[in-house]
């Protein structure tokens, strides 16, 4: 009751301004790997040298970084043959229903370029790690999978704008991938 001393104030609404990046893309081509694809100019490739403390299983692992966003696609590559084809597309659409946990809904859909690249595109709605996840395969050699996270606490609202940037830019990547071998 005398906890108050002061009349209450309602805080102007406001929400912080995010400069984006003109779009604009670069050729990953580099030698000895089984891919290429376009990629933002904001955003940089690196090697991924660690796989839950252990080396990745081969070195077309990487990480797709855009640093003024605090985001990241972790992008794995396996060779079918070596890997059953079956075990996969589990383990993709495992590793995205383990979100379920704090989505309110996961969207599918099918992925078919001109390039022979088949895969899913997965949209998971709600505070989820990330919310942007896909698989892309020519169903016989090759498999690769890529999922976008941020370096911060998953909060839907506040990701919503840089996500929906970020999104065209992995529709891009997608849309331009192609095997080199």
């Amino acid at each position: 009751m005398f906890a108050c001393n002061s009349p209450y104030v309602p805080k102007p609404r406001g929400f912080f301004k995010i400069d984006f990046p003109e779009k604009a893309y670069q050729v990953f081509n580099e030698p000895g790997f089984p891919y290429t694809f376009e990629y933002p100019v904001y955003a940089k490739i690196e090697r991924d040298s660690s796989f839950f403390g252990d080396t990745p299983e081969n070195p077309w692992w990487i990480n797709i970084d855009f640093p003024q966003f605090n985001g990241r696609v972790y992008v794995s590559y396996k060779q079918i043959g070596a890997n059953r084809l079956d075990k996969l597309l589990n383990d993709s659409y495992n590793l995205t229903n383990k979100q379920s946990v704090k989505a309110s809904a996961i969207n599918d859909s099918l992925i078919a370029t001109d390039n022979n690249i088949h895969g899913t595109y997965f949209r998971v709605s709600g505070d989820v790690a990330t919310a942007n996840q896909f698989f892309l395969t020519d169903s016989t050699r090759h498999f690769l999978r890529g999922a976008l996270y941020f370096d911060t606490t998953p909060n839907q609202d506040s990701l919503k704008p840089v996500n929906a940037f970020l999104v065209q830019d992995l529709m891009h990547i997608i849309n331009t991938f192609k095997w080199t071998r």
